[in-house]
């Protein structure tokens, strides 16, 4: 039999996919799974690892590649709004949760159960939510429910309170995007800058505006390449009949989750910045840290929320320049 789907190298051997991994062998992996954490391409390759796992076992009539397989569910957000619709009653549209919910109930075809995968879960609008709630009340026999999302209490409460969390770390290696690296050098030479004291001087204030507003113009910049770069190369595997909203939604995905991944290295930017003088016993440091890693996920928050990125990144540095200037 050919292996298994691997497990992202950095999260092999982990606990957590270890407790995954006894409770497939022992058949007594929960019916629904929230895995969640910063990159939703590491939990993607999570969920294929363990929908491979389910569905490809000795006791299967046939093998098929994870995401070929006939018994493996797949629901996306979708259109340029990037929700998971609850879809017209009676005829409801491909891609909608009411499209996607009597799939749950249909008896496998090859394998000895069903995996569904609902990609970015907190894309659901309300009417989905609630849908989605009566048939975690009520699970379907044999089928495995998978949510992925970046952002658990987005959910439902209610759904957030009948699955089983599995927090996972970004298994994604840095963005290798041209001008990211150079990017994140100016920015903490920026902070040190800042850290040093402004003071009084109309030109130092100057530089520092200028900078600021030339690290949002290359941001954009280096986060419209990377998305062309990815999206050509990911425009060539889907298949010829994809619909323009479906393959719409597909490009702001990749826009949306390599966002996110520069954003999580701003903050990790951001600590490196401050962890010698926090080592040191800085407590004006700690506090500017912690307010400016605050601002940070505000303004992620806000992005989700579709703020424009440029708007987003500017309000950030705009209050990193007064927070770490005034230390």
């Amino acid at each position: 039999m050919t292996a298994a789907t691997p497990w992202p190298d950095e999260l092999a051997g982990t606990p957590a996919i270890a407790v995954i991994e006894q409770a497939i062998a022992r058949h007594r992996l929960s019916h629904s799974l929230l895995l969640h954490g910063d990159d939703l391409d590491t939990l993607v390759a999570i969920a294929d690892a363990i929908a491979d796992r389910l569905l490809n076992t000795p006791a299967s009539s046939a093998r098929f590649p994870v995401k070929d397989h006939p018994d493996n569910l797949a629901l996306r957000p979708k259109g340029k709004m990037r929700i998971i619709p609850i879809g017209k009653s009676g005829s409801p549209e491909p891609g909608s949760m009411r499209e996607f919910l009597p799939k749950l109930y249909v008896t496998p075809a090859v394998a000895p159960q069903k995996v569904a995968i609902i990609h970015e879960a907190d894309r659901m609008n309300v009417e989905s939510s609630n849908a989605f709630l009566k048939t975690l009340e009520e699970p379907p026999a044999r089928t495995t429910l998978l949510l992925l999302t970046t952002r658990p209490y987005a959910l439902l409460p209610t759904i957030r309170s009948r699955v089983l969390h599995f927090r996972f770390p970004s298994a994604a290696a840095p963005v290798a995007a041209d001008g990211w690296a150079p990017w994140l050098d100016d920015y903490r030479a920026w902070l040190g800058r800042l850290a040093e004291g402004v003071g009084s001087d109309k030109r130092a204030i100057a530089d520092h505006i200028f900078t600021l507003y030339g690290l949002v113009a290359r941001f954009t910049a280096v986060l419209d390449f990377a998305t062309a770069e990815v999206w050509k190369i990911e425009k060539e595997k889907l298949p010829a009949d994809l619909e323009d909203d479906e393959q719409v939604a597909i490009e702001t995905g990749i826009a949306n989750g390599l966002r996110a991944r520069l954003c999580a290295e701003i903050e990790r930017a951001t600590r490196a910045f401050a962890l010698p003088r926090l080592l040191a016993g800085d407590e004006t440091t700690r506090r500017a840290h912690v307010a400016a890693i605050e601002k940070l996920e505000h303004d992620v928050g806000l992005l989700r929320l579709n703020l424009n990125v440029a708007a987003a990144l500017e309000d950030f540095l705009l209050s990193s320049l007064r927070i770490w200037a005034k230390r």
